[in-house]
């Protein structure tokens, strides 16, 4: 086997030709959006990208809402969080948004202090 370079490519941004995120065989390089946010009290965003707000729906009911459209609503969503005692479950997937929830093992929705969700899919 011959020797093989390797060379470092440094970049602020990387765009499509055709702007939206860039690929490498077909395959989106970074999640579309994703957020990290307080789910307890007054919820907050900690940090995110492509999401533009978390709508409060009750107890355990939080709606994140994209900031640029999806380019359908067949994406993939994971919701999760610090709590490792409740289940996150997502629904309602929408181009604009999707709704995710927090139980207890009884069944009951709680807030969870720490929350996190990551979309991947194309955007439209």
């Amino acid at each position: 086997m011959g020797d093989y370079l390797m060379s470092l490519i440094k970049a602020n941004d990387l765009t499509n030709v055709t702007g939206g995120i860039p690929t490498v065989k077909g395959q989106q390089l970074i999640p579309t959006a994703w957020v990290n946010f307080n789910g307890t009290g007054t919820v907050a965003i900690r940090d995110s990208e492509n999401v533009s707000s978390i709508t409060d729906g009750g107890v355990g009911v939080y709606t994140i809402n994209f900031t640029a459209a999806m380019a359908n609503s067949n994406y993939s969503a994971t919701f999760s969080g610090g709590e490792s005692r409740y289940n996150k479950t997502v629904d309602g997937l929408t181009t604009t948004k999707f709704d995710g929830f927090v139980r207890q093992d009884s069944g009951t929705f709680t807030d969870a202090t720490y929350l996190t969700g990551i979309i991947l899919g194309g955007q439209a």
